[in-house]
């Protein structure tokens, strides 16, 4: 079970003396008209209070003598309750979330200022909407006009990321659980899939599928816009469109993922749309393979952040050469990058709350270290586009990625989405 309170008070303990952080919960956003997108709570938001409801904001106070907790919510209001739903109302918030005390969010305005009064910093996701920084501006100057009774005003703005977002790169094992969760429904969705398919169907139907399948087992949200491309459409990195329809001879990248409690999969797979590869697909698929092997060798503790995308860069490129794509040698390739052209992204990324998630993958300037906790993407790919004249037709318009979510453990790695099949054989066979 995830703990919040434990959440809250690593928080607390890295803020500095005499200082206040406000949190800001979601907005509901119009989709069209008077119709609403789904809510889905701010990451950050979450990760502290557990608190699904929009319109609130979180306050901690850490001074000398004591910590305070503030929670302001909507208040519990009947006729509103029956056109949107139950809410928690400040009189529960107490004793269900934890906190210290908890008011309506319309007392906002006025309470804010009597907590920032004798606080030096004020910690805020600054930057991020205008709006909700002028209401906290505006609360720091109703302070200043207090100053000739005796209180201080806040004199710093701090960001608040470099103290969360370092603090949720690592992961307790709750979360992990989560994360595992959520990769093992999104693997066996791409295994459906890949067991579905046929030339002839549009795109979008095994995205349904996919959809369908995480949400009869508990995933009821994508943690992003799935990817489904056939074809050409696999050349186009961030596809979405997925409404074309599936040729016998393509090849089907799907990169998709579900979330479990807020937390994120993200999974990629590509195969054959009639169950077979070509042996130009195969052979570039291969490489992207190996690559992928070779990455995920390199995820282990005092590891920094970059090894994984400078092995798989080596792989890519001595087989790009290998097979005629690139010609020259494969160190002076690499540092001018001219792989670049088939392999244009790096080789993974954080993920946690969100699909890309938080904390600085440089410090001080160098690649950060990998530690036990964090876990990664290992996302290497091949993209031929179809009008790249400088290779032979018969390869262009392959586009092939393999993507898996990497833990980092005390003694190396654990593949969390290892359900899926990547090797040619073990695809074919699935698909047979």
């Amino acid at each position: 079970m995830l703990n919040f309170a434990e959440h809250k008070e690593a928080l607390l303990q890295n803020m500095a003396n005499n200082s206040v952080a406000i949190i800001s919960s979601a907005s509901l956003q119009v989709r069209n008209r008077d119709a609403e997108f789904p809510f889905r709570q701010d990451s950050d938001f979450f990760y502290l209070t557990g608190f699904t409801e929009d319109n609130a904001v979180l306050v901690l106070i850490k001074k000398a003598d004591k910590n305070e907790i503030v929670l302001f919510c909507q208040p519990k209001v009947k006729e509103m309750e029956i056109w949107t739903g139950f809410r928690l109302g400040p009189d529960a918030a107490v004793e269900v979330l934890g906190v210290t005390e908890a008011h309506p969010i319309d007392d906002l305005h006025q309470r804010l200022p009597e907590y920032m009064a004798d606080c030096g910093q004020v910690y805020a996701h600054w930057g991020n909407n205008k709006e909700w920084d002028n209401k906290i501006i505006h609360a720091i100057e109703k302070v200043k006009l207090k100053v000739r009774t005796g209180i201080t005003a806040p004199t710093a703005m701090l960001a608040i990321e470099p103290l969360l977002h370092e603090q949720r790169l690592i992961k307790s094992q709750a979360e992990i659980s989560l994360m595992a969760k959520a990769a093992q429904i999104s693997a066996q969705a791409h295994i459906k899939a890949m067991k579905m398919v046929k030339p002839g169907m549009f795109e979008y139907m095994l995205e349904g599928e996919i959809r369908h399948h995480c949400a009869m087992q508990g995933a009821r949200f994508d943690a992003y816009s799935s990817i489904v491309g056939s074809g050409d459409n696999a050349c186009i990195l961030h596809y979405t469109a997925n409404d074309q329809e599936i040729k016998d001879g393509d090849l089907i990248l799907i990169d998709a993922g579900c979330e479990i409690n807020h937390y994120a999969s993200d999974i990629t797979r590509t195969f054959p749309a009639n169950g077979r590869f070509s042996e130009e697909q195969k052979a570039l698929y291969q490489v992207v393979l190996d690559a992928q092997l070779a990455a995920i060798e390199q995820v282990r503790p005092g590891n920094h952040f970059n090894h994984p995308h400078e092995a798989a860069v080596q792989v890519i490129t001595q087989g790009l050469v290998d097979l005629g794509l690139l010609t020259g040698k494969v160190g002076e390739l690499i540092e001018s990058e001219a792989y670049k052209s088939f392999y244009m992204h790096k080789t993974g990324h954080w993920i946690g709350l969100d699909v890309h998630d938080v904390g600085a993958y440089k410090k001080d300037g160098q690649w950060r270290e990998l530690e036990p906790g964090i876990v990664l993407t290992v996302e290497p790919g091949i993209y031929v586009a179809v009008d790249e004249t400088s290779v032979d037709e018969k390869w262009r318009g392959i586009g092939i990625r393999i993507e898996d979510d990497v833990l980092v453990t005390d003694m190396g790695h654990q593949v969390l989405s290892k359900d899926v099949p990547k090797s040619i054989e073990d695809i074919q066979t699935l698909m047979a």
